[in-house]
């Protein structure tokens, strides 16, 4: 596929180099969901195409790729059954970008979290948990949007 960096974790999960829960798939994104998830269903949309940061997307493709957020989100939230979300998206070192591939956030959040100006703490997910509510996510998207 043109545009892939072999060096990016980001593009080999494109290729399908490595084992991913993939919740949704077109011919120009892909969204999984995070190994290292902020809260349970945190799930990462993300062009086929490399681009290291949004600067470099052409604008339709960015405004493509943010389209998804509200289908997407509807569904994560729906099936874990989330208070509310955020949308997050970080462009270089300083921006707190850690894969220099653009990437779009979903990040689900609960009205009971004691949220004082920083982000829960990082997990690690287990692979069968992620493909699991993967696969509930991507049944509520076909279900609602067939």
């Amino acid at each position: 596929m043109d545009g892939i960096n072999g060096n990016c974790i980001f593009c080999r999960i494109i290729q399908k180099d490595i084992p991913y829960a993939i919740i949704y798939e077109n011919d120009k994104f892909l969204a999984f969901m995070d190994k290292y998830p902020i809260n349970h269903g945190h799930t990462l949309i993300v062009p086929k195409q490399h681009y290291s940061n949004i600067l470099e997307m052409p604008f339709e493709i960015v405004g493509e790729m943010y389209s998804l957020v509200p289908r997407l989100a509807k569904a994560i939230t729906s099936v874990i059954e989330s208070d509310g979300f955020n949308i997050n998206q970080n462009n270089g070192k300083s921006a707190n970008q850690i894969v220099p591939h653009v990437h779009v956030h979903i990040v689900p959040r609960y009205s009971a979290e004691k949220v004082k100006g920083q982000w829960p703490t990082r997990k690690i997910a287990k692979m069968q948990e992620l493909q699991d509510l993967a696969q509930k996510i991507t049944a509520s998207l076909a279900h609602n949007y067939e």
